[in-house]
């Protein structure tokens, strides 16, 4: 199964593509789609175009998008949340299955800790995937939504299974 994390962003959508084969993980690509400086609708395009291409480059069997946080700033927020319609529109249009995952449990997943930060995750990114260097912190964040998405099916494919053995 090949995955497609995807970390949103308005000026930069990290992203990053892992596929597995029973219990073994490999990182395949990961970068970063960046905007210029325009109109709102301008850097939204951007992001579509740079992401469908990716999407059609890696071919990913699902996606896995980080859901947005929200803070104070409400127009950035809202902003975010446009970007983040673009990482759950291109793949949807690709036929792809997406999985939403809240920052914490992403970080949960992957460190251990709910609240740890770009550098923790950097560091298992590395852990994870000897060798490889995220294109930038978005793209580490994007392989690690990728993997809390792996994360997540093996545990409810195994909750599943054993809902099967005991009957239920």
């Amino acid at each position: 199964m090949r995955v497609l994390g995807l970390d949103p962003g308005l000026r930069r959508l990290g992203w990053g593509v892992i596929e597995t084969e029973g219990s073994h993980l490999r990182h395949l690509a990961n970068g970063t789609c960046r905007t210029t400086d325009g109109t709102l609708a301008a850097r939204l395009l951007e992001l579509h175009t740079q992401l469908s291409a990716v999407v059609a480059r890696w071919e990913p069997d699902e996606a896995a998008v980080e859901q947005t946080f929200v803070n104070r700033d409400g127009a950035g927020t809202l902003k975010l949340g446009q970007a983040r319609a673009i990482a759950l529109l291109v793949p949807a249009q690709a036929g792809l299955e997406v999985g939403e995952y809240a920052p914490n449990a992403v970080k949960k997943a992957v460190v251990g800790v709910g609240h740890a930060d770009k550098a923790q995750i950097a560091h298992m990114i590395g852990l994870q995937f000897p060798g490889i260097s995220p294109d930038s912190a978005d793209a580490a964040d994007a392989l690690a939504v990728a993997l809390a998405h792996l994360f997540h099916r093996r545990t409810s494919a195994r909750y599943t299974a054993a809902l099967r053995r005991a009957g239920a």
